[in-house]
């Protein structure tokens, strides 16, 4: 039948901080501005999921959706409403920018999808006006 993509939508919070403890407090400022103050700031997150593959010529699906939500909303538990800094291990050693923390979840969420389902894309909405996409890679 050939390869379809499906991309659900979940919505969750996290707060974070940009800041580099090598630097000073004034260098964290001017690099990173707003987001290097000390308590870290929120946002109400969009991430759209892709799954692609071939379309099942009984079930007419790529994947089930509703394996697709149950594995996408048991890693999103671990970050919604929490200080990505403070409440999660990913980022005590990195910056949680949006590029860092679609990478985090790229590698979560393909290890929780279920077996054969190919994960295509994500793209994480920091703010309306601001997203980045991820396709995976090195």
């Amino acid at each position: 039948m050939g390869e379809a993509s499906l991309t659900k939508t979940f919505e969750f919070s996290s707060s974070h901080r940009y800041y580099r403890p090598e630097w000073s407090e004034e260098e964290n400022r001017r690099v990173f501005g707003k987001c290097a103050y000390p308590n870290g700031h929120g946002h109400n997150y969009l991430l759209e999921v892709t799954v692609t593959g071939a379309v099942d010529p009984v079930t007419g699906m790529v994947v089930n959706l509703v394996d697709v939500k149950e594995a996408v909303e048991g890693v999103l538990a671990e970050f919604d409403h929490r200080h990505l800094n403070l409440d999660t291990p990913y980022f005590r050693d990195r910056i949680p920018t949006s590029e860092n923390f679609a990478i985090t979840l790229w590698g979560l969420i393909q290890k929780a999808l279920p077996q054969g389902s190919r994960l295509s894309r994500l793209a994480l909405h920091e703010d309306e006006d601001l997203y980045v996409e991820y396709r995976g890679g090195a």
